[in-house]
């Protein structure tokens, strides 16, 4: 069966993390929703996106294809019901359409049979979703990776609460302390945790991502691959690519790839009158409750903080942002803006490109015209929010 994860009209709920990426190549958990999803029907899966991405993330179809809706992680009960789908069948949650069995090669306006799936499941919703449903995407994805298989021995330096720390193969650990009572703990390929590290699970660490010397790390939190962080962090989730180096608080909060934080940077993740947290909300133009009490910083890709940058309790930073100066920036900073509170001008593309193929260049990779072209659909995209 050719699968095929789709981007349905809640991605607009999901910028400015989804500018840069299908829905279905967000990391939550250990892995990203692909990835849950190839492991489960161990196959190639690609995905169905707007017009401006498919170059980097193209759509293969098949005579029969599987659609499924990529905000939504799997379980085994979903999988179970997702694989007993006939062609013509569609099975959804209301008026969700989680998944589809069609010859057509487009997932919208079928005349499918609806078949109602009422067993629970995680969904992207919202930006908070991430780091919110991280600690159960956590545990999922451990068991889903670990199951049946044997840890790399851990360094006789570090101390090891509980039994639920595993560290691949050509991973490296010294002189830490991992506490698995609260959850689990992994540490992928060629990954490093630096001395006197203090980890408390559920906690993922992806592959050459380094947690640095003395980093205070709480669950649930996620940090993908080729990242590096320091300092003190809580329950949010760093795509990949991304540094986080060295002392300053992050917590509830999401960053997306080839960021950057300053030193001594820090995001607040509660209000002073523990009032209810809005988050920026592309969708509506305006501010939007979460429902929730603790909420801190959602980074797109591409922005960074210089040293002791402050961020208020639910800021949205957009693309490709570069963010400096005293003082607290506001909670909504557009996609390509360069300043801070002293106030905002356009980070031009020019200097955009300049940038990123030196961010590139230092982890051997190309930025090629394929991510130039993305980021310049997104800068025109979001012209109205710099006005």
């Amino acid at each position: 069966m050719n699968i095929i994860l789709f981007d349905d009209q809640n991605r607009d709920n999901l910028l400015p993390l989804a500018f840069t990426r299908p829905v279905a190549d967000f990391r939550v958990g250990i892995l990203t929703i692909r990835e849950k999803w190839a492991k489960f029907f161990q196959a190639d899966i690609s995905v169905a996106t707007v017009n401006y991405l498919q170059a980097k993330f193209p759509q293969k179809t098949a005579p029969q294809n599987l659609f499924i809706n990529g905000a939504v992680l799997p379980n085994k009960a979903l999988a179970n019901a997702i694989e007993q789908l006939q062609i013509g069948e569609a099975l959804v949650d209301g008026d969700l359409l989680i998944a589809l069995n069609t010859d057509s090669a487009n997932w919208q306006n079928q005349n499918e049979k609806s078949i109602a799936f009422t067993a629970p499941y995680l969904h992207l919703k919202n930006l908070a979703d991430v780091f919110s449903l991280n600690d159960q995407a956590l545990r999922a994805d451990f068991d889903l990776i670990t199951q049946g298989r044997k840890s790399q021995l851990v360094d006789e330096h570090s101390k090891v609460i509980g039994s639920q720390l595993f560290i691949e193969e050509g991973a490296k650990v010294s002189c830490a302390i991992f506490n698995t009572e609260t959850g689990p703990i992994y540490i992928a390929k060629d990954a490093e945790v630096l001395e006197g590290a203090i980890i408390r699970g559920p906690f993922a660490l992806g592959e050459h991502a380094v947690v640095k010397m003395a980093a205070k790390i709480y669950g649930a939190t996620t940090i993908g691959p080729h990242s590096k962080v320091g300092g003190e962090i809580q329950n949010a989730v760093i795509f990949g690519f991304s540094n986080k180096g060295h002392d300053g608080y992050l917590g509830n909060s999401v960053i997306g790839e080839w960021c950057n934080i300053g030193a001594d940077s820090n995001n607040s993740n509660l209000k002073n009158n523990y009032a209810e947290v809005k988050l920026w909300n592309y969708r509506s133009q305006n501010f939007k409750k979460t429902g929730l009490q603790f909420c801190g910083l959602i980074m797109a890709d591409h922005a960074k903080c210089g040293i002791n940058t402050m961020f208020n309790t639910g800021t949205v930073v957009g693309v490709s942002c570069n963010i400096f100066g005293a003082g607290f920036p506001r909670n909504f900073v557009a996609d390509f803006s360069w300043g801070g509170a002293h106030g905002f001008e356009t980070y031009t593309l020019n200097k955009v490109f300049e940038v990123a193929e030196k961010v590139f260049e230092r982890r051997g990779m190309e930025f090629n015209q394929i991510e130039k072209d993305i980021l310049t659909a997104v800068f025109e995209q979001t012209e109205t929010f710099r006005k």
